[in-house]
């Protein structure tokens, strides 16, 4: 069995852990070999002298090294390697003219990588990572993937014969490489003559004189989306084009990735949403392995099958079991009333924020309730938080007479370190928070060294630890995984149940606000204009209501009971809109 050796370089402190305690542990270099060696002031190992004890990794104090005995299909070299002891990719998805093929994975699994080789950002380097890059050829390449899908890929690559288009996963970067006007960049990328059109369906008109560096995420994600569109390709990488849209954006940015696909064109998408990637896509690669060590691209699926077998944790052709556990969702929306356990309640009131104007309806919250909030962007749903977290101040003293634990939706990294910023949570929840989230391994890193996801998961667990009557959180799943997104709502319901306590949580994921939630509150209007945040409902009527808003009707999927979006005009479609239960019951 071939064996995986990866050191985190970031994680590797020698002068911390008492001079290189790797070495002076391993029972290789106890008889006298060098399998752990000093290298540029970091440890290194050597794969082929490894036994695999794991002795190393339980030692090492800052959690720097991972050894994996690779399942026997991976016999052969990755398809690219980050170095001596860094990340390993095998294989890669294929993009096929005609289709939309989705990526789906766990964060640091190296979905990214894949689709930055197939766009010709990366030039793989076969594992051979003793020699220059610019030793491996295209043909060399080619010949690595014979008899594949990505042999032909990578022969009209070379050829000429493909023109590729990529939109990045960090949009936030993009003022940092362009500045001026929106319009003056998008004209600049136009090779299609189609600007107008593109900016009509991507809702873009009323920005178009801004100047790119004082956009929000969602605008810079759409502002990126008509730049990759823009250029003639006939082969588009979009790397998750829907963070930081709402749900009415991520519908319409779906439907129109979906119609980009036709026979002369080839569409590839990763994305975290898996309602949106269940939509807009028709096949299917999933991606396994181990966070930041190794990840395997599996062979194409169609997009139903290829989630199911994702949530199953089991791929049956491969014999590969990459999940201990299956994921699974209830066959019903169970609502239950908690009358005589009343929390809280709030009184109607409107607040003037600029030429922004909030109305909030009458609400009432029970103890173990978990609330989701629903709406667009600029309607108000963080105004309405910030007023009960007691952030914004209103007339009429809104505030809830409670004691409010509260998340906001944008993250303020800081040296602190992990630990220290959840000590609260390793002292009362190691068991509840920390074990799930996985958060252990992240304890001697300060907060912002952190990623965006790993920065998500740390906040959620300090809000979820404070002695607070109500938990108040904006948008947790944003930067998450599916996977991430699945076990944190798990995490916040089984903490509010054993705890008493109540959560209202604003999200744009619907399978994660579906999976989550007891009840809904709706939020109507007109974004930056006015907002309405109506009485909570029970998870039937909110999700209809808001369902009816976007002209979707949602069934259960047969096999795991997840939600899914019903085809527009199809039998199922027209018989739950006729019937006016546009959601599954």
């Amino acid at each position: 069995m071939s064996r995986i050796a990866v050191i985190d370089k970031h994680k590797c402190h020698p002068d911390r852990c008492g001079n290189y305690l790797c070495i002076r542990v391993c029972p290789v270099n106890r008889m006298g070999e060098e399998c752990i060696t000093q290298n540029a002031g970091k440890a290194q190992i050597d794969e082929k002298l490894c036994t695999g004890c794991g002795i190393c990794p339980k030692k090492c104090p800052f959690g720097a090294i991972t050894i994996i005995n690779l399942p026997e299909e991976l016999d052969r070299e990755p398809i690219n390697r980050y170095g001596i002891n860094g990340f390993a990719l095998y294989n890669l998805p294929t993009p096929i003219f005609g289709k939309v093929v989705g990526v789906i994975g766990r964060n640091g699994i190296g979905k990214s990588t894949a689709l930055k080789i197939l766009s010709k950002q990366i030039m793989p380097n076969l594992g051979r990572i003793d020699k220059t890059p610019e030793s491996v050829t295209i043909r060399d390449v080619i010949d690595y993937f014979k008899g594949t899908e990505a042999q032909a890929y990578f022969e009209k690559l070379r050829d000429g014969k493909i023109k590729i288009s990529y939109k990045p996963q960090q949009v936030d970067q993009i003022p940092k490489q362009y500045q001026g006007m929106v319009y003056d960049l998008l004209k600049k990328v136009d090779e299609k003559g189609k600007i107008d059109e593109i900016i009509e369906m991507l809702e873009l008109k009323n920005i178009l004189q801004s100047n790119v560096t004082e956009l929000s995420g969602g605008e810079l994600q759409r502002v990126a989306i008509a730049a990759t569109v823009l250029k003639d390709a006939n082969v588009y990488f979009f790397d998750e084009p829907t963070s930081y849209l709402d749900i009415k954006q991520r519908m319409k940015v779906a439907k129109f990735i979906k119609g980009l696909a036709n026979e002369n064109t080839a569409v590839m998408v990763i994305e975290h949403d898996l309602i949106i990637l269940d939509y807009m896509t028709d096949m299917i690669h999933l991606m396994y392995g181990h966070e930041g060590v190794y990840g395997v691209v599996s062979g194409v699926k169609t997009t139903k099958n290829g989630i199911n077998v994702y949530l199953s944790g089991f791929l049956k052709e491969e014999n590969v079991r990459f999940r201990d556990h299956a994921i699974k969702f209830n066959p019903s929306a169970v609502s239950v009333e908690k009358k005589d356990l009343l929390l809280t309640e709030w009184n109607a009131l409107e607040h003037q924020q600029g030429r922004f104007n909030l109305k909030v309806d009458n609400g009432k919250i029970y103890r173990g309730d978990v609330m989701g909030v629903l709406g667009q962007n600029g309607i108000g749903k963080t105004t309405f938080v910030k007023i009960l977290a007691g952030v914004i101040k209103t007339k009429e003293d809104n505030q809830l007479k409670l004691t409010v634990s509260y998340k906001p939706q944008y993250l303020e990294p800081s040296d602190e370190l992990v630990m220290s910023a959840l000590h609260r949570a390793i002292q009362r929840y190691e068991i509840q928070i920390i074990r799930p989230l996985n958060l252990k391994e992240l304890y001697t890193r300060k907060l912002n060294e952190l990623s965006g996801g790993e920065l998500q998961k740390v906040a959620i667990a300090q809000a979820l630890s404070q002695d607070a009557d109500i938990v108040l959180m904006d948008e947790p799943s944003a930067y998450l995984d599916v996977e991430q997104r699945l076990v944190v709502s798990k995490v916040i319901k089984e903490v509010m149940f054993t705890t008493g306590r109540s959560a209202i949580i604003v999200d744009h994921d619907l399978l994660f606000i579906d999976y989550l939630s007891d009840k809904i509150l709706v939020f109507d209007g007109e974004p930056a204009i006015s907002g309405i945040a109506n009485a909570p409902m029970n998870m039937s009527d909110g999700m209809n209501k808001f369902l009816s808003d976007l002209n979707i009707t949602f069934r259960r999927d047969d096999e795991n009971y997840r939600p899914r979006i019903n085809k527009e005009e199809s039998v199922k479609d027209r018989e739950q809109k006729s019937s006016g239960k546009l959601y599954y019951h």
